[in-house]
C-alpha cells in the first residue's frame, strides 16, 4: 500500500524545518567575530538576525497554543516600540547572550515551534501582529522569515545560497499578500489585476492569477520573492512589468508589522524609479 500523499499544511511543516535546519548549517560554524559581523538590515549583525527570529518563533508557540499569552505579549511588543523601540524589546535579553548560547535558543524556539505547528490543521485561524492567518499562510510566513533572514546572513558573509522550491511558498505569499501591501500603508490597490509568471529554481514556470490580468510580472521566482521581503529594490532585478505590476511592487510586503520601506536602489543607471 503506498503512503498518504502529504497535504498541503504537510509539505510546508516540512518545508519549514528545510529551511531552517538550511540556515543552521550557514550559521553553526560560525566564529564569535563573524556572529558580530554587520548585515544589510541597519544597525543589525548576524546574532540579531537570529534572534529576530528566535524571538518571534517563540511568539508563534504562545500563538498557536496559548492565544491569550500571545495578545498581552503584544500589546507589551507595541508600548515598548513607542517607549524605547521594537529592538530593545525583541533583542534585548538574546543580546547578552554567546554566541553558542544563540543558536541554542534558536534551536530551542524553532523546536518548539514545530512541535506546535503540529497541532494546526487546515481550518485553524491563528492571531498574529497583521491579520489573523489561515494554518498554512502562517506557517509560510515563518518560512519566509527564515529565508529572508538568512538572505541578509548570506549576503553579509558573500555566500550565494542556491534558490530551492521551498521558495513557491514565498512566492505564493507574496502574490496573496497584495492587497496587504496597500492595506498597511493606509492605501488602497488601484484597479486592475495582476497575473504573476515567474521561473523557479528548476526551470518550470509557476503562475498566480488570471490569464486576462490587466499586468503580468515576469521573471525568476527568486527575484519576486527579494523583492517583496523587502530583500531588492526592484529596480535592481530582471523583473519585468508594466505600471500597475511596478505600483505594487514598488510597495510589495509579504510581512506583517509596520510598512517598510526596503533597500534603496543599487543601480545608479536602471529604470524610473517611481
Amino acid at each position: 500500500m503506498s503512503a498518504a500523499t502529504p497535504s498541503e499544511l504537510d509539505v510546508v511543516r516540512a518545508d519549514l524545518i528545510g529551511e531552517q535546519d538550511e540556515l543552521d548549517a550557514l550559521v553553526a560554524p560560525l566564529s564569535d567575530e563573524v556572529w558580530r559581523l554587520a548585515t544589510p538590515s541597519p544597525g543589525w549583525n548576524v546574532a540579531d538576525q537570529i534572534g529576530h527570529l528566535t524571538y518571534f518563533d517563540g511568539s508563534a508557540v504562545n500563538a498557536i497554543l496559548d492565544p491569550d499569552r500571545f495578545q498581552s505579549e503584544m500589546s507589551d511588543l507595541f508600548d515598548s516600540a513607542l517607549a524605547e523601540g521594537v529592538d530593545t524589546f525583541t533583542l534585548g535579553a538574546f543580546r547578552t547572550l554567546s554566541p553558542r548560547q544563540q543558536l541554542a535558543a534558536w534551536r530551542h524556539n524553532r523546536t518548539a515551534l514545530a512541535t506546535a505547528a503540529r497541532t494546526l490543521d487546515d481550518d485553524t485561524r491563528v492571531d498574529w501582529y497583521g491579520p489573523s492567518m489561515g494554518a498554512r499562510s502562517f506557517l509560510t510566513a515563518r518560512l519566509m522569515e527564515v529565508w529572508a533572514h538568512g538572505t541578509d546572513i548570506a549576503d553579509a558573509l558573500g555566500v550565494d545560497r542556491p534558490a530551492t522550491n521551498r521558495l513557491r511558498h514565498v512566492t505564493q505569499l507574496g502574490f496573496i499578500t497584495r492587497k496587504w501591501s496597500y492595506q498597511v500603508r493606509g492605501e488602497a490597490p488601484p484597479d486592475g489585476s495582476v497575473r504573476l509568471e515567474l521561473t523557479g529554481p528548476e526551470g518550470d514556470v509557476w503562475r498566480w492569477g488570471d490569464e486576462d490580468a490587466t499586468d503580468t510580472i515576469r521573471g525568476t521566482a527568486q527575484e519576486f520573492c527579494l523583492v517583496v521581503t523587502k530583500r531588492r529594490h526592484l529596480d535592481d532585478t530582471s523583473l519585468e512589468t508594466g505600471d500597475l505590476g511596478r505600483h505594487w511592487m514598488l510597495r510589495a510586503q509579504a510581512f506583517a508589522g509596520a510598512p517598510s520601506s526596503g533597500p534603496e536602489p543599487r543601480s545608479t543607471d536602471g529604470p524610473r524609479r517611481d
